[in-house]
């Protein structure tokens, strides 16, 4: 699998796995690939809400720095 070209690409691929897997003509062969592709497609989206989530946190620690501290 190669990676996706972002997260909301990677979300949709997902998506489009998830309906393949439902369908009742879908092997027991070619749903233990689509798993191995979903698992990897759910480490790369997870990898990427932790960047995002930490890219965040940096954002808010700046501004509340950079903010005057409140008198008493």
């Amino acid at each position: 699998m190669r990676a996706p070209k972002s997260f909301e690409d990677g979300m949709s691929r997902l998506d489009t796995i998830l309906t393949r897997m439902q369908q009742d003509d879908t092997t027991l062969t070619e749903s233990v690939k689509l798993y191995a592709e979903a698992a990897a497609l759910m480490d790369y989206c997870r990898t990427a809400l932790d960047k995002a989530a930490l890219q965040m946190e940096e954002i808010d620690a700046k501004r509340t720095a950079a903010e005057p501290a409140a008198e008493d």
